[in-house]
């Protein structure tokens, strides 16, 4: 069975058996280039206050569905945020989120309606297996009655949109996965990639942007402290502020979360039980 990293990037390439949501065969290139501009030590001490890895954090391109860019932090292996969304984070949690796998700090406010579009224009949009999924997932997440609900619709008018999902393929042409980023003010982190699936079933294409989407609402890598699922044995942070375990979820590894850091070509695209005790916990 082949695995596939979930993240918005990776420095290491892709290896025989697993892949992220992330770039990979031309990252090592990549990454010598962009580690020139050096990370400010405030910024690693946030991402160490946040108990996410320091070793794996550099600044890049990130792209817009429009084809803009503009430059953010990448951390760890599919998030990518602002400073100021960083920053934000290590202001207290709202009473109560604390405490209930793993979530943020920040989570999106009780009773929410959440609007996610689908992108369709230009090169970034989606593909009509993509649109599937998107709207498999957003089901997965209504079907549970949740406090906050997902609202989907398609076209390219997105600036107004709470999420966006767009294929950003054209910028990680050699990757295959997906991106996004954590909630700040009490809104999901907006902007949710996948590339590279073309080649996946739709339940794939599902798991990665429920994956996805889950980040986008506060949660961690179930596999957080080891990247097990990769076949890694690499802590991306120890549990505290920023990884909280969810009542009622195991503390241990998890062979069949939505949330593991890497997919495999296999996957169903559906939660499993203790995703839907830990998002029923949060919201």
């Amino acid at each position: 069975m082949k695995n596939f990293r979930l993240g918005l990037f990776s420095l290491l390439a892709i290896s025989l058996t697993m892949v992220s949501c992330s770039k990979d065969e031309d990252s090592e290139i990549t990454d010598e280039v962009n580690l020139q501009k050096e990370v400010p030590q405030n910024i690693l001490d946030a991402v160490e206050a946040l108990n996410m890895n320091t070793d794996y954090v550099r600044y890049d391109t990130f792209h817009f569905p429009d084809g803009t860019t503009e430059e953010r932090l990448f951390i760890e292996e599919d998030i990518v945020i602002t400073e100021d969304q960083l920053l934000a984070m290590l202001e207290p949690a709202e009473e109560g989120v604390q405490g209930r796998q793993y979530s943020t700090n920040n989570l999106v406010s009780q009773g929410r309606n959440i609007s996610i579009i689908g992108y369709t224009g230009g090169s970034q949009a989606l593909s009509s297996k993509e649109r599937t999924a998107l709207q498999y997932a957003v089901n997965n997440y209504n079907n549970l009655n949740l406090s906050i609900r997902f609202t989907l619709t398609f076209g390219t008018n997105y600036q107004n949109k709470n999420m966006v999902v767009y294929n950003n393929t054209v910028n990680n042409p050699s990757g295959a996965g997906g991106s996004a980023g954590f909630p700040s003010n009490g809104l999901p982190h907006k902007f949710v990639q996948i590339y590279g699936l073309s080649g996946y079933s739709t339940n794939v294409n599902e798991h990665v942007i429920t994956h996805e989407i889950g980040h986008s609402v506060g949660f961690r890598h179930t596999d957080w402290f080891s990247r097990q699922s990769c076949g890694q044995n690499t802590n991306e942070g120890t549990a505290g502020v920023g990884a909280n375990h969810i009542d009622g979820t195991p503390t241990g590894y998890d062979p069949t979360s939505i949330m593991l850091a890497c997919f495999s070509a296999n996957e169903d695209g559906e939660f499993n039980n203790n995703d839907i005790t830990a998002l029923r916990e949060l919201y």
